[in-house]
């Protein structure tokens, strides 16, 4: 259907119950200074060839192919996708990311969501889990919120060891309400420091990240305990989630709520985006999750079907009662996520997360042969952090423009007294002559 724009008449009598007497005279409230005087400095429109051609251009000019390795992550990992997956997702009976509001409908979709919480909550060891969170970013705000609102404390406390990006994203959500946020520093070990919790006075929870920003694994068990010295709700998060093939559940270590990122199950990095936030928590919290819970019932036919069970949205209910405004539906990349889990299987992911471990571990290694120092020595999953040569930065810019292998994060952007200290990751996609190879250009 072809846009139809108002007529003079419409716009007439909008401007008349407006009180306007132009279109312009709307924008009257817009100081000077930030109206534009000589219009949008655009280029020339294009044919439709004309534009294919310009995008064939700039799409050729970025590295982004297999050709090239990463040994980044940071909470964007580079993983394979199983063909399945892609075929699966592509089909027309799961491609929309639209809520599905009409059961009778929408039983694939509904039944798609249902075995993603049924995993999501398995693999976390909590009692229910939450679908439609744009990122593990989002997702850990919501939780802080539910804390925040439960406990009926102002003060809230997070690691410092958060992603970065992340802990913007909090602030986001909580300067507005008032609320205070505190950060728990980090100790020589590379680990959130729990002794500096005793001083923070009354908190309505505390947020961990495990493995945490640095790649390294959190005593989640002590965690635990100063929470329940606090009467804190206790509070995980995790960027990689196929840490969770190898490592004990945060429902394990008795985590009250559980966001994560699920990039890593079976969705292409694809520039940063988009992602998949993970929100699990107890059955305790499950009337506080945002987001929507797929329930399985018999309809009066006696047939299984699956319905939308809870959802805690404005949309839904009255405003007033609503705990969250969350609003996209990322069942897509939900269904995305069920499909992949359910392609690799158990067994799968746990010989999958071996490799990412084994790998990261050789790669510290040879890093460590070749003048590389490693400041933290607690256990990690697939990330480490180390303290490169004096000469590795011009190194690491050459490998980049000249053969496409980008060699770690610089630190020293997110925490200024890690100077010459880089994150290294290395996942399944890694081979053990890349390793190699990278120790070699960089000794």
């Amino acid at each position: 259907m072809r846009y139809l724009p108002h007529t003079k008449e419409d716009i007439d009598k909008m401007l008349e119950k407006a009180g306007g007497s132009s279109l312009n005279s709307l924008f009257d409230c817009i100081p000077d200074e930030l109206k534009t005087k000589n219009g949008l400095n655009l280029p020339k429109q294009l044919t439709e060839w004309e534009l294919d051609e310009h995008m064939d251009n700039i799409a050729s000019s970025i590295n982004a192919s297999r050709k090239c390795k990463y040994f980044i992550g940071a909470g964007s990992y580079d993983h394979f996708r199983p063909a399945s997956v892609n075929y699966l997702i592509s089909r027309s009976e799961f491609m929309t990311a639209y809520t599905p509001y009409q059961p009778e409908v929408s039983q694939g979709t509904l039944q798609g969501i249902y075995e993603f919480q049924t995993m999501i909550s398995e693999l976390t060891g909590m009692d229910v889990s939450t679908a439609s969170h744009y990122d593990c970013g989002t997702a850990l705000a919501e939780a802080l919120l539910i804390a925040l609102k439960k406990k009926k404390i102002q003060k809230i406390a997070i690691s410092s060891l958060i992603h970065p990006s992340h802990k913007e994203i909090i602030k986001t959500y909580l300067k507005p309400s008032g609320y205070e946020l505190v950060e728990i520093p980090y100790n020589n070990e590379g680990l959130t420091d729990f002794d500096q919790v005793e001083n923070m006075g009354d908190l309505a929870g505390i947020a961990v990240q495990s493995p945490n920003f640095f790649g390294n694994i959190e005593n989640l068990a002590l965690a635990k305990k100063i929470c329940d010295s606090k009467k804190a709700l206790f509070i995980t998060s995790f960027t990689e989630a196929l840490s969770l093939g190898l490592l004990k559940s945060p429902g394990d270590f008795g985590a009250d709520l559980v966001a994560g990122e699920g990039q890593s199950f079976g969705l292409a990095k694809s520039f940063g985006g988009p992602g998949l936030g993970l929100l699990a928590g107890t059955k305790k919290q499950m009337r506080n999750l945002p987001g929507r819970l797929i329930g399985k019932t018999i309809d009066s036919n006696g047939k299984q079907g699956y319905v939308l069970t809870l959802a805690t949205r404005e949309q839904h209910i009255r405003r007033e009662k609503a705990s969250s405004n969350i609003c996209s539906n990322n069942g897509l990349n939900a269904m995305a996520v069920a499909m992949y889990l359910a392609s690799v299987g158990k067994t799968g992911i746990r010989e999958i997360a071996q490799q990412n471990h084994d790998k990261a571990d050789f790669l510290k290694n040879e890093l460590e042969k070749v003048g590389f120092k490693i400041p933290f020595k607690s256990p990690f999953f697939n990330e480490f952090v180390a303290i490169a040569p004096q000469d590795f930065a011009d190194k690491r810019d050459k490998l980049r423009n000249d053969k496409g292998v980008y060699a770690g994060i610089r630190l020293e952007k997110f925490f200024p007294e890690l100077k010459n200290h880089y994150l290294f990751c290395a996942t399944e996609t890694i081979k053990k002559e890349d390793i190699e190879n990278l120790a070699q250009e960089v000794k």
